[in-house]
């Protein structure tokens, strides 16, 4: 199959650029994979399409507030973009202007409660810096970071927390997985009233989710590694579900992915972690994933494909011209989807 299959048209306008004032307001479109038949809702409405002994699965992974906006010691302006720890104080980071983050350039964030030194710079662009500071990272990241935005978000987030699911604890990602904000506390509370289980797995998001599909044919892509895990409670919970006939519902791709990387081979699951590279597209035998929640993804993304391997090209090709039609909002701040 070639990316080009996966293309659709999507006037810029759609892009949702902030998030609803309420959480679960937003539309839902609900898409039969078997039919393909659509349905027109609001996210609220999702207790309609949860059975009692199912199970939701999320990934409670928070995002860092992982862009630095700093300074060199001679005044020009540098953006740091953290992307993996390395330990030891080390980070492997995105560079901007990147022409000026040499071998041995400081940079200085918040007169200098954080300084940054460049220790190398890899064969794909990316630095390695050395960080210097006193107390707790986390802390001092809380104090002078930003959130590190999608590209095609333009306007400035007034509430951080509104970029965090209200599920998240395990800090490690650089980007939301977004099908998770349109849950509320009180939705969830509703959810679990009617015997609805929840399970929480850990995929820290990396910024190649944003990359775009360069291969023509898009066996020739290969997929940025994550990691991801299911703790034993959550091990238990899913094979419980199993076992008892209900199906296992991932909110989201990235719960999807972790479910897929670590099920075995019989459907059941172990406590478990691993990098994944898993890459889903039509043809993919799906061995742990039931029913789907997620948003609107970009053209010819691995998302899109991941959606079609589960519900079909055709019927989500469809599914999104409705939605460009509809005047859904489109991307991580906007409407959802749940495919059953």
């Amino acid at each position: 199959m070639k990316t080009s299959d996966f293309y659709y048209d999507l006037p810029e306008e759609l892009i949702a650029q902030t998030p609803l004032v309420q959480r679960d307001g937003s539309r839902l479109m609900v898409l039969d994979r078997k039919t393909g038949e659509i349905a027109h809702k609001h996210f609220y409405d999702i207790l309609d399409y949860l059975k009692p002994g199912d199970c939701l699965v999320m990934n409670d992974s928070r995002v860092l507030p992982a862009r630095l906006l700093g300074h060199r010691p001679t005044g020009g302006a540098v953006e740091l973009l953290l992307l993996r720890d390395l330990g030891n104080k080390q980070w492997e980071c995105l560079a901007k202007p990147g022409r000026k983050c040499l071998a041995g350039q400081q940079i200085i964030f918040g007169d200098g409660e954080l300084i940054a030194t460049v220790t190398d710079v890899q064969e794909d662009g990316n630095r390695v810096v050395q960080f210097h500071y006193e107390g707790i990272f986390l802390e001092v990241l809380e104090r002078l970071g930003k959130m590190p935005l999608p590209p095609y978000i333009k306007a400035e987030l007034q509430d951080q927390e509104r970029y965090q699911t209200v599920y998240s604890r395990e800090v490690g990602s650089a980007a939301a997985p977004t099908a998770g904000l349109h849950f509320t506390n009180a939705l969830l509370d509703q959810i679990r009233q009617k015997g609805i289980k929840t399970a929480f797995v850990t995929l820290h998001v990396g910024l190649g989710t944003f990359r775009p599909v360069k291969a023509e044919e898009i066996s020739q892509h290969h997929m940025h590694s994550e990691l991801c895990m299911i703790s034993q409670e959550t091990a238990d919970i899913l094979n419980d579900t199993r076992k008892n006939g209900g199906r296992i519902i991932c909110v989201g791709t990235t719960s999807c992915r972790t479910l897929e990387s670590l099920v075995l081979d019989n459907g059941f699951f172990e406590a478990g972690s691993k990098w994944t590279e898993i890459f889903i597209y039509p043809g993919y035998n799906f061995k742990a994933m039931d029913g789907l929640i997620t948003n609107f993804h970009l053209p010819e993304s691995t998302l899109v494909m991941l959606v079609s391997a589960f519900a079909g090209r055709e019927n989500v090709l469809h599914a999104y011209e409705e939605a460009v039609k509809e005047r859904y909002r489109f991307f991580s701040f906007g409407d959802a989807m749940t495919i059953m």
